[in-house]
């Protein structure tokens, strides 16, 4: 399905190919077969355009049936077509003075050059009244409006839409827009009209190599293949079904990743195409520079054509890239982030106050990407909005992995476990790992998940120095009987609970990995449940320890290791224990513990403030740095804020960045979900420490488990 992209044939742009005289004979057409094209392609009701199925469409049928018209009438030939197309237009002229209507770029200056034309060619146009005159005022307000600014948009605006100005407009200017491969814009229209007056040879090139493409027609924009099949892969990721179409996908990718290299006008000439290519491209692991997207910056994006007509898709993509940021000095993304996330806001604004526009997939996607920046959305929250194809399947998985919290008799504890870290613990792993193969990988997430908050609670609240250090002894023995050893109640089923959930996500990893990674996993929970004992012990004494030491424990203590590894050792390919226990393993377990416990600690400090306990990222720093004066304060929380965010960035350069690696891009991805998981969880409100489960928590529940999409 990416060999070839299918592009709809344009009777607009066909209409002016065909409008253009052979060089040898002004009274014949120079592409005969595009007249004969317009002949075999009138609709039924006398237009030509879009197969009708939308009635805001019309003011596009007109433009097309107004041209298909013209062309035939300057040849003389399909007078019966002529004729119920000039019918056509009588019926439904009203809509082109409709401004509810959706219109076409350009539409009141080119709709207007046709009329004059028309004229010209003394063709009885049905207009009455004084709709002819509202036409040609509209265009005359657009002029002024454009001439009077005289931007370098502008030029281009005039220059995309040349067949709107015939002799009155200035080619010169027009033809420094002209591409390498001799179009104006990759526009069959704006192309011929540049032809028929100049006489250009590179326009001319370009168009018999769109005959020679599409025979008989020619479509609105071409060539179009490099956005078309890096979209179709944005949607094949979207919808969570990429995993099938790997070895195209990689394609695809290559493909594009020459083109930028040699620089190709197909990608950089196009700020959408630019963005996304530079999107997809560095997700995937290749080396693309940000300084590509410069020539969008704010002022820059103003003298292009997208610019000008304040083309809110193409800001969209560039704020989509601008959160791909692998570096905090990437300069030309924070702009780019600013910009764009401003004009996207000010158009959801006036959007929303326009009482005859209802939201349309733009408005959704907008906020979409507003509400959720791509390091902050669980990968179920983006696929469901295209698709829902496993939702009785995670329906079932749900169900049992609930019914694991009640058979693990932790509801026994002589301490609460929080219902949001319960449900939390499923619905991210149920929204992070959705595809179906990955059942045992979610349940192992959701358990570990869910041990390491109760663990830390236990730690923190729910037992005493003598309870804390007997657990730790007991789980570095491991081969222990817990009925016979003497502990509490509390323990021993906290103890059954952590030995029953590493030896069942051993087993069932021993299946992919064909080794054991039993020990690998026991020394995880002893490493998190030793650094959990040492901030206990800090907290007894009173003991304030130094940043560094507080941050080398505290990457430990998050206790993300066992959640990420066991999903690592069950979603495959193979992870050999020389790369799982290698420098590389532990330097991305460590950047994603440090991005963690900054998230953690920012988002958590008033209420650990409130506590009286200062031993944590925030704390510490206005204990040994500035003191604990409010405005300070106020500092330090903006420091952990861009101290949390430039791991973040670290962390996804490490996980695309293919070059020295030694782990395969599916295991590495494992921990980019966990940082998603982690902004979702922290990087807001303190959600996750909250009795009841609040409404972002029930929104996740809504989008996971929720009613399935109805596909019109």
């Amino acid at each position: 399905m990416f060999d070839k992209v299918e592009l709809s044939l344009s009777s607009y742009d066909t209409a002016w190919v065909a409008m253009i005289p052979s060089p040898s004979s002004v009274q014949a057409p120079l592409f005969p077969q595009t007249l004969n094209w317009l002949l075999e392609n009138q609709h039924k009701d006398g237009s030509w355009g879009l197969s009708h199925g939308n009635e805001l469409l019309t003011k596009d049928s007109l433009l097309s049936t107004l041209a298909s018209v013209l062309a035939l009438k300057q040849w003389s030939v399909g007078e019966q077509q002529i004729n119920k197309g000039l019918g056509y237009i009588e019926s439904n002229i009203a809509a082109a003075a409709d401004d509810k209507q959706l219109s076409s770029i350009g539409f009141d200056i080119i709709f207007t050059r046709l009329i004059e034309q028309a004229q010209s060619q003394d063709l009885n146009l049905p207009f009455r009244g004084n709709l002819l005159e509202k036409f040609f005022h509209k265009r005359e307000v657009e002029l002024q409006s454009g001439w009077g600014s005289n931007s370098e948009g502008w030029k281009a605006y005039v220059a995309y839409i040349s067949e709107g100005f015939g002799k009155s407009q200035n080619w010169e200017t027009a033809m420094k827009f002209q591409r390498k491969n001799g179009s104006l814009f990759n526009s069959p229209a704006a192309t011929a009209a540049a032809y028929t007056h100049i006489n250009n040879s590179h326009c001319l090139d370009y168009l018999v190599s769109l005959l020679d493409k599409f025979e008989n027609a020619v479509p609105t924009v071409h060539p179009l293949d490099v956005y078309a099949r890096l979209h179709m892969v944005d949607s094949l990721e979207k919808q969570g079904i990429n995993r099938h179409f790997k070895d195209e996908i990689g394609s695809v990718l290559d493909y594009t990743w020459r083109l930028w290299q040699q620089k190709e006008d197909d990608i950089f000439l196009e700020p959408t195409t630019c963005a996304l290519a530079f999107r997809l491209l560095r997700l995937h692991g290749y080396d693309v520079s940000s300084d590509a997207l410069d020539r969008f910056s704010e002022d820059k994006f103003c003298n292009t054509l997208q610019g000008y007509l304040k083309d809110v898709e193409s800001v969209l993509e560039l704020h989509k890239a601008s959160q791909i940021a692998l570096d905090s000095n990437e300069s030309v993304l924070e702009e780019l982030n600013t910009w764009t996330r401003h004009f996207l806001q000010e158009f959801l604004s006036t959007s929303s106050k326009n009482n005859h526009k209802p939201p349309n997939h733009v408005d959704h996607e907008i906020s979409f990407a507003l509400r959720f920046p791509h390091h902050a959305y669980l990968d179920l929250i983006l696929n469901r909005r295209s698709i829902e194809q496993y939702k009785v399947d995670q329906r079932r998985i749900l169900k049992s992995s609930y019914r694991w919290f009640m058979e693990s008799g932790m509801e026994k504890l002589n301490f609460p476990v929080s219902k949001t870290s319960v449900v939390y613990s499923f619905l991210s792993a149920a929204a992070t790992l959705p595809s179906p193969e990955h059942g045992e990988a979610r349940l192992a997430w959701a358990k570990h998940g869910l041990l390491t908050s109760v663990f830390d609670n236990f730690f923190d609240v729910w037992s005493n120095e003598e309870e804390q250090i007997n657990l730790v002894k007991l789980v570095e023995k491991w081969d222990i009987d817990v009925n016979k050893e003497s502990c509490s109640e509390t323990m021993k089923i906290l103890l059954l609970v952590l030995k029953r959930t590493i030896s069942e996500t051993a087993t069932q990893a021993f299946k992919v990995q064909e080794r054991s990674v039993l020990n690998h996993l026991i020394q995880q929970w002893v490493d998190i449940l030793r650094s959990m004992l040492k901030e206990a012990e800090w907290c007894r004494s009173k003991y304030v320890p130094s940043i560094e030491e507080y941050e080398r424990n505290g990457t430990t203590s998050a206790a993300f290791a066992p959640i990420v590894m066991s999903a690592m050792y069950l979603v495959g390919p193979k992870l050999p224990q020389a790369i799982a226990e290698s420098s590389e393993f532990n330097h991305l377990l460590e950047v994603l513990g440090l991005y963690g416990r900054y998230l953690n600690d920012v988002n958590g400090y008033q209420r650990e403030k409130e506590q009286g306990k200062m031993v944590n990222s925030v704390g510490l720093r206005l204990i040994h740095e500035s003191g604990a004066v409010n405005d300070q304060e106020e500092m330090i929380l903006k420091k952990m804020k861009k101290k949390s965010e430039e791991k973040r960035k670290e962390l996804l350069r490490l996980v695309v960045n293919e070059e020295g690696s030694i782990a395969s891009i599916d295991v590495r991805d494992v921990l980019w979900k966990m940082c998603r998981t982690l902004e979702v969880i922290y990087g807001k409100d303190d959600i996750i420490h909250a009795m009841d489960v609040p409404d972002e928590v029930l929104n996740i529940k809504d989008i996971v488990l929720g009613d399935p999409i109805v596909l019109g």
